[in-house]
């Protein structure tokens, strides 16, 4: 039973796979689906626990282990966190395969993006117990506890992997020379760009270490030579912060084109074979029932309603017809099919402007109006429904896809 951001699961569950033991990880909620998975794939159990607790909540994903390590017969807890065969490995291992592939150690600085500490604290002491001046640099996401000071507190952030709330047992403190905070932003542009501009799909925490990496090598200045430990892949993370959509939902990007306007939906409309007329209305001396009569003939659930005539401006239409409210008035009286539409109608409908965004037109249609009028220079031009904007952005989707 482990508790596990990614790596150490997926080691240990193809461990667990050769020798046929059973095998369960609990993860916070934040991990990416990718990486639920391919734990998976390996015949592991996957626990989830929510991201945004304390560490000592009987809910964080330490203490569900440590529950699960307990209950369970024979169970056991690695613990990556406190177990320290996880710094003497990258002592035994990870710094000797650096020192002999540097020519004995011949850098100026190694960044490594910190989690456990493991790596930075086996890899730390190796080279000061060697080459003292060699500087080792932890990359931190902001938000964690390596780098949090009263103008930098705790709180949760996106990165997978590295980070923690507190000080685990596995990380020597006394070996990192310095630290450099990063945010989710930076983290993920620069992982990018590993990938666009180096060929490299890395994870999340690469884009931190990569980026403090730069920030030391430009201090260190031309010539200097900073060694980055990359110690996870990209593919983890497609449907997070290598998809374009997820990072501006997030605020990271900005999108490349505008959205499409609220008049490029109507034209979409018109020009998908639809035989609804774009604006249907109805006067207000007409009854209940020749409202009905209309929606069903076109196949629509509100109606503006005028005062006599054709909608030519905004201000002839004084109120609205809707589906639902008609059900509601005819159930509990069937002689309102002969009342007036006056009598029935509500409000108008909300108004929007054919050059509006779809953000804008969005904001009406996800709230309790099932459809706006669109208008252009004050005049009506059609009404535009929750279908047919769904109907819109399936499209424009599929389109892309293709």
């Amino acid at each position: 039973v482990e508790p596990t951001s990614g790596n150490t699961g997926v080691g240990l569950a193809i461990a667990a796979a050769a020798r046929g033991y059973r095998c369960i990880f609990v993860m916070p909620d934040k991990m990416s689906q990718e990486k639920i998975s391919m734990l998976r794939a390996y015949g592991a159990e996957v626990v989830i626990t929510p991201t945004a607790v304390e560490h000592d909540s009987p809910e964080s994903y330490y203490s569900v282990s440590d529950r699960l390590a307990e209950e369970i017969p024979g169970g056991f807890k690695p613990d990556q966190y406190s177990n320290q065969a996880n710094p003497q490995a990258h002592y035994e291992t990870t710094a000797p395969e650096i020192w002999e592939q540097t020519d004995g150690g011949q850098v100026d600085a190694i960044v490594v993006s910190v989690g456990t500490g493991g790596t930075i604290s086996g890899i730390g002491r190796f080279f000061k117990e060697r080459r003292p001046e060699v500087l080792i640099v932890g990359a931190d996401p902001e938000g964690s506890v390596y780098t949090a000071d009263e103008a930098h507190p705790l709180h949760p952030y996106l990165v997978e992997g590295i980070g923690k709330d507190t000080w685990p047992t596995t990380m020597s403190p006394e070996v990192v020379d310095e630290w450099v905070r990063v945010s989710d932003r930076d983290s993920f542009l620069t992982a990018r760009r590993l990938a666009r501009e180096e060929g490299l799909l890395v994870g999340g925490s690469c884009g931190s270490t990569a980026w403090a990496a730069l920030q030391v090598g430009a201090r260190l200045g031309p010539g200097a030579s900073v060694l980055m430990i990359l110690p996870d892949g990209g593919r983890s993370y497609l449907s997070k912060f290598y998809d374009d959509n997820w990072m501006i939902q997030y605020g990271f990007m900005e999108r490349s084109s505008p959205l499409p306007t609220v008049e490029s939906v109507v034209r979409f409309r018109r020009g998908e074979g639809h035989d609804v007329p774009p604006l249907v209305t109805i006067e207000s001396s007409k009854k209940v029932g020749a409202a009905i009569e209309l929606m069903q003939r076109y196949g629509i659930s509100q109606l503006p309603v005028v005062r006599s005539g054709e909608a030519g401006d905004l201000t002839d239409i004084v109120g609205s017809i809707q589906e639902r409210s008609l059900l509601d008035r005819v159930f509990r009286n069937g002689d309102a099919l002969n009342d007036d539409v006056a009598v029935a109608m509500q409000p108008p409908l909300a108004a929007v402007d054919a050059q509006a965004s779809l953000d804008e037109v969005f904001a009406d249609l996800s709230g309790p109006s099932a459809a706006v009028v669109v208008a252009s220079a004050g005049s009506p031009l059609a009404i535009l429904t929750r279908s047919d904007l769904l109907e819109f952005l399936a499209h424009e989707r599929t389109e892309v896809e293709r």
